[in-house]
């Protein structure tokens, strides 16, 4: 990632979620959610749960591919959960 402030965006988001603070994310669907970062070029990263302490990051993207990546998303989670 090349946008600097963004990927430490990124990064602080997730060390919230390890902590249980999700802040700004919306379901998707298919058990997927969507992290919305709110710098840049309106990054996502998508996520799913097993159960209630495993968080799998899935994929990330920008608002320019959000539907296919949500697509994406989910086919990896279900590739995830076959296994």
């Amino acid at each position: 990632m090349r946008d600097r402030k963004a990927q430490i965006a990124i990064d602080r988001r997730i060390n919230r979620m390890e902590k249980g603070n999700f802040g700004d994310r919306r379901f998707c669907r298919d058990g997927v959610w969507e992290l919305r970062i709110g710098i840049g070029a309106g990054y996502r990263v998508y996520y799913a749960m097993a159960g209630k302490q495993i968080v799998l990051l899935l994929c990330g993207s920008d608002k320019r591919t959000q539907d296919t990546d949500i697509g994406r998303a989910c086919e990896y989670w279900q590739d995830w959960k076959r296994r």
